[in-house]
């Protein structure tokens, strides 16, 4: 029998042998600084934790800030001037607003160059008041009998206007070129005296048209009509005196 021709065959593809001489890849390691830092960073991490957990429940004290402001007062001792008994009854008093806008210049010389211009909100305190240690010998007059008192006062009297630092304040303030180079080099402490001594002549000026002598009138006559009540006088009589 014939031999059959050879059929050649496709060939196969067979897998790759590994060449022995290759190096093998290195397995990637951390270095000991990399592990140090992560441990330490860790360590940190659970530091921070644990103080504020402490601080939350108040096991650790408060520690304040190294920067914050801080005031220092080194102001004298307060030294007492005068001292004087006051025999006056304040039967009213009122708190009054003013707005100063004072201007101060020189002729004949530009705005720009000298000029100082105040806008000032001042808030003060009048007080309206009986002066009893003025009550001369005939102003009292005592009836046991019929339970009657006759008082002649003097007229109520007005103080000057004391000024409420803590409400009064500079809303604006222009000043001139040479104005500016001046309070750069010497700034002078009594500058706004002007203002301040204008906003309480104003004040103490509308404290006497507004009525508080009046009031002062009858706040002190109820107030002595009920007083002289409570010690049995059925008739109290108060005439004051013209001011």
């Amino acid at each position: 029998m014939a031999n059959s021709p050879e059929v050649d065959e496709p060939t196969r593809e067979y897998p790759a042998v590994p060449d022995e001489d290759a190096a093998a890849p290195t397995p990637v390691r951390r270095s000991g600084f990399a592990r140090l830092l992560i441990f330490t960073g860790f360590v940190f991490a659970l530091m921070v934790a644990a103080c504020l957990g402490l601080r939350a429940i108040n096991v650790l004290p408060t520690f304040d800030n190294p920067f914050e402001d801080q005031t220092i007062d080194r102001s004298q001792p307060v030294l007492l001037q005068s001292m004087r008994d006051l025999n006056r009854y304040v039967a009213a008093d009122g708190t009054f607003q003013v707005i100063v806008d004072l201007e101060e210049s020189k002729e004949n010389i530009p705005d720009f160059l000298v000029n100082r211009r105040t806008l000032f909100v001042g808030s003060g305190t009048v007080e309206a008041y009986v002066d009893f240690g003025a009550l001369d010998g005939d102003g009292l007059k005592v009836d046991e009998a019929k339970k009657s008192i006759e008082l002649t006062l003097p007229a109520p009297e007005q103080s000057q206007a004391a000024l409420d630092m803590a409400k009064s304040y500079v809303v604006a303030e222009e000043r001139g070129l040479l104005n500016r180079i001046g309070d750069a080099f010497g700034d002078e402490p009594n500058k706004q005296q002007a203002v301040y001594q204008m906003a309480q002549q104003r004040i103490t000026e509308a404290a006497r048209s507004s009525g508080m002598d009046q009031r002062a009138r009858d706040n002190t006559q109820r107030m002595l009509e009920s007083l002289f009540a409570r010690l049995g006088y059925t008739t109290v009589t108060v005439t004051f005196a013209n001011p």
